[in-house]
């Protein structure tokens, strides 16, 4: 895959030419090289991930245009955004689905993330040709590949991960789920990720320019390998993090990473997918550390994935007095009948099972116990078996 031509394609497809700071293209670059030369992807993979690149340029180049011809995006205000930022598999896309349900809230919606100009108006904000666009690009993925609607579903009109915004800067955990590539996961660990956070500021202006505003709430794990940027940024983000068991972590980690990027390879990566998942979750733990002990004006609101399960509600509640999202902490009747209603709806595993093994991957529960017992004791995580 030559870069250079992926963004000829791209300005080719959307009549544009500016991508506005140069800092996407030497994760572009990489990333490309990386792919040629490590990802042995078959067919499908090789059609679906030049298709993605390409597709991720061009909302670039509309999201930059958009904000050239309208000034007025530069004066967009995103106070105090709500940020879940981990763990891997510890239910954030969970909780991003019930802090969606209080009206105060603005979620980044999976189908606008990637299809953003122009931006959603109220009336558009759920329905509309684009949103239907997004339903049946994720129907299709889950007909390739059925296993992907247990292990991490996704409404094309519900709460997506920041990297889907990240990735069009190419620098995002996005493009290591979709195809192995440790060349480019080796760069992106070591690189500042400054740019791709203001990228995504911009992005966020140019979505709520539509007039779809609230105070946002956003979520990846991979905030946590670059609390220094994103804080740097949203130097005003409130920053929440859940806590699971780590076995089950990694045991899920590996599945979801295998499941679908095994839709774009028919190799094997296996081990490569147990040794490299594993380390980032070990590195996540490591930079969360280190940044709690030099920044603590950005105190962070720790849930246990057990609380949040046993008592939705009561987690929600808990995180918005802990995080002083607003001044009355306690929800609203109706905001309270909304998440009630959702959970109820929601059941676990109503998406289907998702079954892991650990020893698929070549891993051993009380190595990976012994291995992240200092995780576990810090924040007293409580042990499930992996299946559970």
């Amino acid at each position: 895959m030559d870069h250079e031509q992926l963004i000829a394609e791209a300005r080719a497809l959307t009549g544009l030419d500016d991508f506005g700071a140069d800092g996407f293209r030497e994760g572009l670059s990489v990333y490309c090289a990386s792919v040629s030369s490590e990802a042995r992807l078959n067919e499908l993979g090789a059609i679906a991930v030049r298709a993605n690149i390409v597709s991720n340029l061009a909302n670039r180049l509309r999201i930059v245009d958009w904000a050239s011809a309208h000034p007025d995006v530069a004066d967009e205000r995103l106070d105090a955004p709500l940020v879940v930022i981990g763990m891997f598999r510890a239910g954030t896309t969970f909780l991003s689905y019930l802090l969606e349900q209080d009206v105060r809230n603005r979620a980044l919606l999976r189908w606008e993330a990637g299809d953003s100009v122009p931006p959603p108006t109220p009336s558009s904000f759920r329905v509309g040709p684009r949103v239907e666009a997004a339903r049946l690009g994720n129907d299709m993925l889950e007909q390739l590949n059925p296993r992907l609607r247990a292990i991490h579903h996704e409404e094309p009109d519900g709460p997506t991960e920041c990297i889907a915004v990240m990735s069009q800067d190419f620098k995002s955990l996005s493009w290591e789920a979709i195809s192995n590539v440790p060349t480019y996961g080796e760069w992106l660990l070591k690189v500042d990720q400054r740019s791709a956070y203001e990228y995504h500021r911009l992005a966020l202006q140019v979505l709520q320019n539509g007039g779809v505003r609230g105070r946002w709430t956003l979520k990846s794990p991979h905030h946590a390998l670059n609390l220094e940027a994103l804080t740097a940024v949203y130097p005003d983000a409130r920053l929440v993090l859940l806590h699971r068991d780590p076995v089950v972590l990694c045991a899920s980690v590996c599945s979801l990473i295998y499941t679908l990027s095994g839709t774009f390879t028919d190799a094997d990566h296996r081990a490569y997918i147990a040794e490299h998942w594993v380390k980032m979750l070990e590195e996540s733990i490591r930079r969360i550390d280190a940044f709690r002990s030099t920044h603590s004006e950005h105190p962070m609101v720790d849930v246990q994935y057990e609380d949040l399960v046993r008592d939705p509600i009561g987690a929600v509640e808990s995180i918005y007095s802990s995080a002083g999202a607003y001044g009355d902490d306690r929800l609203d009747p109706s905001t309270r009948g909304a998440m009630t209603a959702y959970v109820a709806a929601h059941p676990k595993d109503s998406a289907g099972v998702h079954r892991y093994d650990l020893a698929e991957f070549g891993l051993d529960a009380a190595q990976l116990r012994e291995r992240f017992s200092d995780y576990v004791d810090r924040y007293r995580v409580p042990s499930n078996p992996p299946g559970r």
